[in-house]
């Protein structure tokens, strides 16, 4: 690859290109069961399962799969939260080199039957709590056949013993029938034999839905090089890091990019081991921590913030963390302080997409910490900003624009969506719709997404701007601004925050904190004080939500 702006913060060691090696993830996992057969892949509440019986699960799961139905090319649905069983369902999926369709169980009957249909799914991998959600919507469908999975069976202690982590309702049990079989049975029916791979380098292996938070989601199309490419982008930013011998906390849900890719796949690729929660809540986080001892811990601001709100994670002995993922939104500057001061560990911000795969660019390891910039593009990866109205000018350091992204862990294109797809790839580049710059180092900001843009009285504010101001403010837990219709601007800014726990404030005082550091017409004008924010499946706050609910409040 040509020269580029980031490459001279590239860490030492990291390479700017990389020799790839076709190795599909399924392949990686036989790999990573050969070379480490007795280490821990998947640490579930206490219940370790290591590489080799992850290896063997999958070979009997790809064979029940199999006499199922499901050949090459036909959709596997997964309707799961962080369990033993969605990474074994996926890589057996793989293996048959049939295809996942990715799908966030807390989805109405609504959404889940958009998305089984729309992914011409077969087969569908659920918990035994949403059987009846998912059978009464096979009508509307092409699922033929439902497994079951039960979430005590990888448990290691007797149930009551889980609680408060795991919801009693997920403990519910169905009788197999012709229709609906138990992940359980089917793996004790089967032989752990090797089953071939029959994965192809170029062709589909995964469909990860987009949010679906500005119209219909879409089936974003994953190739088995796709993920296999930014696995080793990812692998390779950590190039001291050995193989076998790391452990990271899975907090990001498998059914999202974030854990599809940072979590799954690059775990499986590295044989590293996977602390697996179901509810990256505050204090079970705190309790895996002292537990298990983690290297790696990855989060979203919410979960950070969260985290040194407890009084028991500023008093442990942290020496053991080695890092901290963080995606979604910007860190803020005196989070970033607040766990460097305890831990000692490198913060490193990433961005992605899932049409990306989702990893774009990281914080460099061992390398410099800008806060409030996401770091710098991984190997292999171009990017630019380009101008927000046509997209055609590249504009220079420190100009803010569209940013777009070309690299091998880009999309196939969206699923059955051809105009879709030609608006957001043209030329092999991905349209992000977010506006970011670029420094002198490479170092990219992401300064909002080009629809959140507020207009007042002809001024452009980008409102993470001030979301980043009030995080700062000591009483503040969580905010996010928004902009409403406003008769003489066009639009104003109001503000939804939640204040740490225990803390009073008052609109006015939120208001002239504002005003002391922001220009005066990027100061919310009105402030809603909430107990906790709409947020997605990954913590994400979810601004066009509050928006939403706005208008609506505004039009009764």
């Amino acid at each position: 690859m040509e020269e580029k702006l980031w490459h001279k913060s590239y860490a030492e060691g990291v390479k700017k290109t990389l020799d790839y090696e076709k190795v599909t993830i399924s392949e990686s996992l036989a790999r990573s069961a050969q070379r480490f057969p007795d280490a821990v892949a998947l640490n579930f509440l206490g219940k370790r399962i290591t590489y080799a019986e992850l290896n063997a699960y999958v070979n009997r799961f790809a064979r029940a799969l199999a006499d199922l139905g499901v050949g090459e090319s036909d959709k596997v649905a997964m309707i799961l939260p962080n369990m033993p069983q969605v990474i074994i369902a996926n890589l057996a999926t793989f293996r048959l080199g049939a295809v996942v369709a990715m799908n966030n169980p807390l989805y109405t009957e609504r959404e889940l039957a958009y998305q089984l249909d729309d992914s011409d799914a077969k087969v569908a991998v659920t918990l035994s709590l949403l059987v009846p959600r998912v059978t009464g919507i096979m009508g509307q469908t092409k699922v033929k056949k439902v497994v079951a999975c039960n979430i005590n069976d990888y448990l290691p202690f007797p149930k009551k013993q889980l609680f408060p982590l795991v919801k009693k309702a997920m403990y519910a049990k169905i009788n197999p029938t012709e229709t609906v079989l138990d992940f359980n049975d089917l793996i004790k029916a089967y032989q752990d034999d090797p089953v071939p791979d029959r994965g192809e380098w170029e062709e589909l292996s995964t469909l990860l839905y987009t949010g679906g938070t500005s119209g219909v989601s879409k089936g974003v199309m994953l190739s088995h090089k796709n993920l296999s490419c930014n696995v080793q982008q990812f692998r390779w930013w950590f190039p001291d890091l050995e193989d076998g011998k790391v452990s990271i906390v899975g907090t990001f849900p498998i059914f999202h990019s974030a854990g599809f890719t940072a979590i799954q796949n690059m775990m499986v690729w590295a044989a590293w081991e996977d602390v697996m929660i179901p509810r990256p809540e505050p204090e079970t986080l705190v309790e895996l921590l002292k537990k298990y001892k983690p290297q790696f811990l990855p989060g979203v601001p919410a979960i950070f913030v969260g985290l040194l709100a407890e009084p028991e994670f500023r008093k442990m002995d942290l020496s053991f963390i080695k890092g901290f993922f963080s995606g979604a939104a910007p860190l803020a500057e005196d989070t970033i302080r607040d766990l460097q001061d305890l831990t000692g560990a490198t913060i490193l911000e990433v961005y992605g997409m899932t049409e990306t795969t989702p990893v774009v660019t990281v914080t460099p390891w061992g390398g410099t910490i800008k806060p409030g910039t996401v770091g710098v593009p991984v190997a292999d990866t171009d990017v630019k900003i380009v101008d927000s109205e046509t997209g055609r000018e590249e504009l220079g350091v420190g100009e803010v624009g569209e940013m777009i992204i070309s690299g091998p862990q880009v999309m196939m294109g969206y699923y059955k969506k051809p105009e879709e797809t030609a608006a957001t790839l043209k030329g092999g580049w991905v349209y992000t719709g977010d506006l970011a710059m670029i420094d002198s180092d490479g170092y990219i900001t992401i300064v909002d997404r080009k629809k959140d843009m507020i207009i007042s009285s002809g001024y452009n504010i980008y409102p993470i701007e001030v979301d980043n101001v009030l995080f700062e403010h000591p009483k503040i837990l969580e905010a996010c601004a928004v902009g409403v219709p406003d008769q003489y601007r066009g639009e104003s800014l109001k503000a939804f925050v939640v204040p740490k726990p225990g803390e009073t404030l008052t609109e006015e005082e939120v208001i002239a904190y504002s005003r002391e550091r922001l220009a005066a017409y990027k100061v919310p004008r009105e402030v809603e004080f909430m107990e906790e924010l709409p947020k997605s499946a990954v913590g994400k706050i979810l601004r066009r939500e509050l928006r939403e609910m706005e208008l609506e409040k505004r039009v009764s």
